[in-house]
């Protein structure tokens, strides 16, 4: 197995705040840490984990300990759980429940919390935890019910389509409509991992009685990750609620405090040239309200503010006494938005530091405010793993055409990939002819547009715009050479179409896209303790793991 490093400017779709949050140095670092007190690449955060009163870890592990049995927990995990019990600190990540534990990221993040578990203990001498936080309280149906698996020639999506027509907590939709498309689902995506034992374990958390989206991905992370004992947790339950109160309760009556701090940290956030990854309005709150609909059914509506001070959730208009009396007897109707979930998630565990992709990193960002005005800190967030697998068949293709990941992400398409393959693959005569042609013209263009220039501005500009079109057409006589190498030579297309399919689907990172599963399936359990190996902190970049 081999490793390598690569920038995370180099990959496609981040942002610039990510980006210096991940690779900033001197000046931007010191930007940065107005919005991300702890050194995300050092182990300060290992000693400063908050530490509960006994009573509260004593509800925290009975609760715990009944849903971890539940989802099939091992030795390892209970023992975690008592661990909790003791004193011991969590390292937290989590993701919205998705179809057969959804892309490769999830993965990834249940890997580095982890060995960030394993390093804080070492660093500290206090016992961390991993612990993997279900957000089954989310409502995007279309996201969750979708899984992502390369065939020999296309991206192939897989989906229950169980429909919502309202928007539902997804946790609690049952996977099995009694139409038969769940067996037929398994069937097939049984096939596409040819099955492997991976695939008995979807059938057989699937296909048990009463399966929802939450409990069959619960108990599918809880074996995947058995050995190292993840915890995972649905804090969706009225036990986790009433540990989580506070935090609620603050968020109802500093509400106007909450927004007022936000958009001011919206405001420096955009001023300071990065984004607001959560779009603050006036009004808005930082909860979604929980309540049957004529049907009986379970549905999440967010609550905004009036002028006047009530609270509105779709039609239904309350007060903020009746909201309070909500969260008094039932909190578990009152559900944290984006910017709360954190702080709710560690008003709930002893959390020494969170593991999160991109997006979640932007969160903290806004959610920092969020933090000191409720629990008076702010929890460190860590950059989980981001890694491409290279199966040896692709990693094999890739060095016979002495590609880098990183030519693979310039290139973009598979189109552009086989032209520059067919640019390589050129006789060396043909290769020098165009080089020598190319090297002539911008020597001379460059040459007779100082001259012009000399003479005249005007002429000069003219030169310029002359000279761009013979360096284009230029670029094009290469385009067509290389493209006819391509025409002549069929393999680089097909090669071309592999990599692409395999390395970069659908023009995303393939950790975003593809399945989990579908890695779990040719490589075994052993792939979980290599991404965790491989989670540690020498790459603050995206790794390049060949398989």
């Amino acid at each position: 197995m081999q490793a390598e490093c690569i920038p995370i400017s180099a990959l496609p779709g981040t942002t610039k705040l990510f980006r210096d949050f991940a690779e900033g140095s001197g000046e931007t670092t010191r930007v940065l840490r107005r919005w991300y007190p702890q050194d995300p690449f050092g182990m300060e955060w290992a000693k400063n984990a908050p530490v509960q009163g006994a009573e509260h870890r004593e509800k925290l592990a009975n609760a715990l300990r009944e849903q971890v049995t539940a989802f099939g927990g091992g030795e390892a995990a209970l023992a975690n759980v008592e661990k909790l019990r003791s004193g011991a600190a969590a390292v937290v990540t989590g993701q919205q429940v998705v179809l057969f534990g959804g892309p490769l990221l999830t993965l990834l993040k249940a890997a580095t919390a982890v060995r960030k578990a394993q390093d804080a203990t070492a660093a500290s001498g206090r016992e961390h935890v991993p612990v993997f936080w279900l957000a089954t309280e989310d409502h995007d149906l279309a996201e969750a019910d979708q899984a992502m698996f390369a065939t020999k020639q296309a991206i192939e999506t897989i989906q229950l389509e169980l429909g919502a027509d309202q928007p539902r907590p997804v946790g609690e939709i049952a996977v099995d409509d009694g139409s038969g498309a769940l067996k037929a689902t398994l069937e097939h995506t049984s096939e596409l991992l040819e099955w492997a034992p991976v695939a008995d374990w979807l059938r057989e958390f699937y296909e048990a009685p009463n399966a929802t989206l939450a409990s069959a991905f619960g108990k599918l992370l809880t074996r995947l990750f058995a050995k190292q004992g993840l915890v995972v947790m649905d804090a969706s339950s009225r036990e986790f609620h009433l540990l989580g109160a506070p935090v609620l309760r603050k968020a109802i009556e500093q509400a106007e405090e909450l927004e007022t701090a936000l958009l001011a940290r919206s405001a420096e956030l955009v001023s300071a040239g990065y984004h607001a990854q959560v779009n603050v309005e006036a009004g808005m709150s930082l909860l979604f309200l929980i309540s049957a609909n004529e049907s009986g059914v379970q549905v999440r509506q967010s609550l905004r503010r009036s002028a006047d001070g009530e609270w509105k959730a779709g039609a239904k208009t309350l007060t903020t006494a009746e909201l309070l009396a909500i969260l008094n007897s039932e909190p578990d109707r009152l559900s944290p938005n984006a910017l709360l979930r954190a702080v709710f998630q560690d008003e709930i565990l002893p959390t020494a530091a969170y593991v999160g992709g991109p997006a979640e990193v932007a969160y903290f960002a806004q959610s920092a405010v969020v933090y000191e005005k409720i629990l008076g800190r702010v929890t460190p967030v860590l950059p989980r793993l981001s890694a491409t697998l290279l199966e040896p068949a692709i990693a094999q293709v890739m060095a016979s055409h002495e590609l880098s990941l990183q030519q693979v992400l310039e290139a973009k398409t598979a189109e552009e990939l086989a032209v520059r393959l067919g640019a390589r693959a050129m006789p060396i005569e043909g290769k020098r002819k165009i080089a020598a042609v190319g090297n002539a013209m911008d020597a001379e263009l460059a040459a007779l547009t100082d001259y012009m220039t000399a003479m005249s501005a005007d002429l000069g500009r003219a030169a310029k715009v002359s000279g761009s079109k013979m360096l284009y057409q230029m670029n094009r006589l290469r385009r067509m050479a290389a493209a006819f190498e391509v025409q002549k030579e069929a393999s680089l297309k097909k090669h071309a179409a592999t990599i692409m399919l395999n390395v970069l689907p659908e023009g995303h990172l393939q950790e975003r896209v593809l399945a989990g599963v579908s890695f779990v399936a040719r490589h075994g359990e052993g792939l979980m303790e290599l991404l965790v190996e491989q989670a540690g902190q020498e790459c603050p970049g995206h790794k390049v793991i060949q398989l």
